[in-house]
């Protein structure tokens, strides 16, 4: 049968390995299709065309509960995830017309709600971003790869929703769907997991790990009327704002920056915009007020320079969401005759958008995988070494950039420190990678081997350092005490040895908050810490 794989296997308790091939033995048993994947949106789909240029024969079933795909958290592109895009999907000509260029990330800080917006401090780069990275609206970029999977000869059930599924340790797997009100069933070689939050294999095999470490939560909403950061009415207003920076505001991710939370500002094709905050329910709680819409546009008007950016703009009806306790990760990714990849596999946090970095690592090496099973190679070691790296990936990628960062976030000193040597370690470690050679720098997963244990020892070592000076700023009222009057404009981001200019950048920023904090040792707690820049009370200080 073509495309079919037979396998014999050693059962081990609960666990099959694979022993030998017999193409034979799952032809005997009449799939249906070779691979199922359940979920149509990015992870899905790329997994399905990338297995379809692998093994243009592969019988493959996508599975799509929805009929139009909904909005999801942020939808700004990394370096990576634009290499996997443009690189691996060939999806350049597309992006370039239906999707906005990035111009990199530009951060605000801000110490009180009256202040000044040409006096709050900004941090971002001066010139256009060397490597394409988009704005993107995710709905109408899952429908594309979608369309495309499907024109590559893939099968397409949608709207249908998975009732029941069976695992039988690769002996074939059986999966029901109601489609247009009639239940079908199917038998497979293969099911991926590309469901997203609803991780619909790890939730029914008990693989499913809560981040608690990271208790953040998200609200997020499409706004219009919003103004521009470039417009003619700015130059006149703030002409050294104006003139600062070449490249266009614009285009770029702006975030605004207090402790305990961060708010995304992204552009869209058309005109709209997405905003939304993320917070440590730790650290901040969101504002009250009559609706989610509300109480997200009332905390950005309480920032100032949210109230001059959305002074007049307005929630779109019908277009707000939100999530609670959003990290979480799955302890065992693959087994025999399934996988997960994307958000089904884990998730950590939204900041610096890694979210389609893991679907694009994900999505190709699962794709890579299934294509060695169907042409009858033995995939046991690269179900090991999945199984094994991703838990790693996911801990070390937390560890590294996440851990406790909302403690600092609010900081212009600390957070731009931090934003300097995190983006130069992510380009030295993983960026080069990727672009010198895309087909094998996806089939890495990230903080592999010993690089990747120095990697994130030394970020975590700096992390702990910058939560420590926040708490000791925190506690003698100097946090936040530097946010104003100054503009950090850099030169950008190179996947060469130029990086090393930013990363003395980001470590001399480092050591003058050390000395600092040489100062504050000397000085007692104060009464009542420092007010953060939004107007609303933390729920807990330190």
């Amino acid at each position: 049968m073509p495309g079919s794989i037979g396998i014999s296997l050693i059962v081990l308790g609960t666990d099959c390995v694979y022993e030998s091939q017999h193409p034979l033995f799952l032809a005997a048993m009449n799939l249906d299709y070779d691979v199922v994947i359940i979920g149509g949106a990015f992870s899905g789909a790329a997994t399905a065309m990338m297995l379809k240029r692998k093994r243009p024969d592969a019988r493959v079933l996508i599975i799509e509960k929805t009929a139009e795909f909904d909005r999801k958290v942020g939808e700004s592109t990394t370096e990576v995830s634009s290499c996997y895009m443009t690189r691996i999907l060939g999806l350049t000509h597309y992006l370039g017309h239906h999707q906005l260029a990035k111009q990199g990330l530009r951060l605000w800080f801000s110490n009180r709600p009256d202040q000044r917006f040409d006096d709050c401090v900004e941090v971002g780069t001066r010139y256009q971003s060397r490597l394409p990275g988009f704005q993107v609206d995710r709905a109408k970029l899952d429908s594309h790869i979608l369309n495309l999977a499907v024109q590559a000869g893939c099968n397409l059930w949608r709207p249908a929703k998975v009732t029941n599924f069976e695992l039988n340790n690769g002996n074939g797997q059986r999966i029901s769907a109601v489609v247009d009100g009639a239940e079908r069933t199917v038998h497979a070689g293969w099911i991926v997991d590309a469901t997203g939050r609803a991780t619909m294999l790890a939730r029914k095999l008990g693989h499913l790990r809560p981040n608690t470490e990271h208790p953040i939560n998200a609200v997020w909403a499409r706004f219009n009327g919003v103004k521009e950061w470039d417009s003619y009415e700015w130059r006149q207003r703030f002409p050294d704002y104006a003139n600062g920076c070449l490249t266009a505001r614009e285009w770029a991710t702006n975030h605004l920056f207090g402790r305990g939370w961060w708010v995304w500002i992204i552009p869209l094709q058309g005109g709209d915009v997405s905003a939304g905050i993320v917070y440590d329910s730790r650290i901040f709680k969101l504002p009250e007020g009559p609706s989610l819409g509300q109480r997200l546009h009332s905390h950005i008007l309480s920032n100032p320079v949210g109230r001059e950016i959305f002074g007049a703009a307005r929630v779109i009806e019908g277009d707000v969401h939100a999530l609670s306790m959003l990290p979480y990760h799955s302890e065992k990714v693959c087994g025999n005759g399934w996988a997960a990849v994307g958000d089904a596999a884990g998730f950590i946090d939204p900041l610096y958008s890694p979210g389609l970095d893991f679907c694009s690592y994900t999505s190709y090496y699962v794709a890579d995988l299934l294509g060695r099973s169907l042409a009858g190679d033995d995939v046991a070691e690269q179900l090991r070494h999945y199984n094994e790296q991703f838990p790693i990936t996911y801990r070390y990628w937390f560890e590294s950039l996440y851990k406790d960062k909302y403690y600092y976030m609010g900081d212009a000193d600390l957070m731009s420190a931090a934003l300097l040597l995190d983006v130069s370690s992510y380009y030295l470690g993983l960026v080069r990678a990727v672009y010198r050679d895309p087909e094998c720098g996806f089939l890495n997963l990230p903080f592999t081997g010993i690089g990747g244990r120095f990697a994130r020892n030394t970020m975590t070592f700096y992390g702990r350092r910058l939560v420590a000076l926040a708490n000791r700023r925190w506690a003698t009222g100097y946090y936040g005490r530097r946010n104003a009057g100054w503009r950090e404009l850099y030169d950008g981001f190179v996947p060469d040895s130029r990086i090393r200019k930013q990363i003395r950048r980001g470590l001399l920023r480092w050591w003058k908050c050390e000395l600092i904090n040489l100062g504050l040792m000397l000085r007692g707690r104060v009464a009542t810490p420092a007010k953060q820049a939004s107007a609303t009370v933390p729920t807990e200080a330190w």
